[in-house]
């Protein structure tokens, strides 16, 4: 391993200890409720140390990708301060755009491409609020981000588009995160910082390696949480349910309060089955368009038939229990 990387994650790993401490001393805690999956109380806010290994990058490497650490950072600050004080969507969305505005930005679009950028902009937004709305479980987020920028990793290797430390400082955090999350009772957990600014650095990589290399079944790489969270919201709108109150609807919810499951058998599960859809991209990301979209309707398929499957197992359980 390069020193660098070794130095880096010794940073990260001090980082993390002094978070630690500011966050106790400050009451930074997530405090669990009827619907939370955790019992105890938590640390909020440790992904923090992503938006850390972002800042470390930008600064290490010559201020590379300046619009989208800004737009990282702002996103970051804000989610940070709703983990503390809970702010209103109102005051979080505009910032969501924002960020997302500047990642477009970054990778080269204009205002002239506005039948692009504004379904981008809708899409990207709605992309970080559903990798937000998955972090539910220890371990989920870390092991299923490891997962997806393994992937992504992978494959800007083959093709040398994204400088391979931004992903490289990004994993040695989370991985650092890891230690203190991916344990039956977690120590920290990522709060909005982190599900958000993750969900933000794969927004910006996966949408650069789609777009130079005009591969759509790249995509796939956030299938798995792509196909809880957008089902769990269909469904939540058609019983009427507010998609801002907390609720036990998503798959891994499921797993955990009727099946039973621990967390961190949840978690691995997810990342399994994600990481044999990166072996799909992997060997499929060069095909005909016509292939891939063959490929991304066939997988999509195959998810919501699992997801149906364990949703309809799930209320026999409860019924069973009435």
């Amino acid at each position: 391993m390069d020193i660098n990387y070794i130095v880096i994650f010794i940073v990260l790993i001090v980082l993390s200890i002094i978070y630690l401490k500011i966050a106790d001393k400050f009451n930074i805690i997530d405090k669990p409720n009827h619907r939370s999956s955790h019992t105890s109380p938590t640390i909020r806010g440790g992904g923090i140390l992503f938006l850390l290994a972002i800042l470390i990058y930008f600064f290490t490497s010559g201020f590379l990708y300046p619009y989208f650490v800004l737009g990282v950072s702002l996103i970051a600050i804000i989610s940070f301060v709703d983990d503390i004080v809970t702010l209103s969507s109102n005051l979080r969305l505009p910032f969501q755009f924002l960020a997302i505005a500047l990642c477009l930005f970054q990778l080269g679009f204009t205002i002239n491409e506005y039948l692009i950028i504004f379904p981008l902009l809708v899409f990207g937004v709605g992309f970080i609020n559903v990798y937000n709305f998955m972090d539910g479980v220890n371990g989920i987020t870390g092991l299923y981000s490891i997962v997806v920028l393994l992937g992504l990793f992978f494959i800007n290797m083959e093709e040398n588009i994204v400088d391979d430390d931004l992903i490289i400082y990004s994993l040695l955090s989370i991985i650092v995160f890891g230690f203190y999350n991916f344990r039956r009772k977690a120590r920290m957990f990522a709060g909005d910082i982190g599900s958000i600014s993750i969900a933000v650095l794969l927004f910006f990589i996966g949408t650069i390696l789609i777009k130079e290399l005009k591969s759509p079944v790249i995509i796939l790489f956030v299938a798995v949480y792509g196909t809880d969270a957008i089902l769990t919201i269909i469904y939540r709108k058609s019983i009427g349910e507010s998609l801002t109150q907390p609720h036990r609807h998503h798959i891994y919810q499921k797993l955990a309060h009727t099946f039973k499951l621990p967390h961190l058998k949840i978690s691995i599960a997810y990342a399994l089955l994600q990481s044999i859809l990166n072996i799909i991209v992997f060997f499929s990301y060069k095909s005909s368009v016509v292939i891939q979209c063959v490929i991304v309707v066939l997988v999509a398929f195959v998810l919501a038939s699992l997801y149906l499957y364990f949703f309809k197992a799930d209320n026999k359980l409860q019924n069973l229990k009435i």
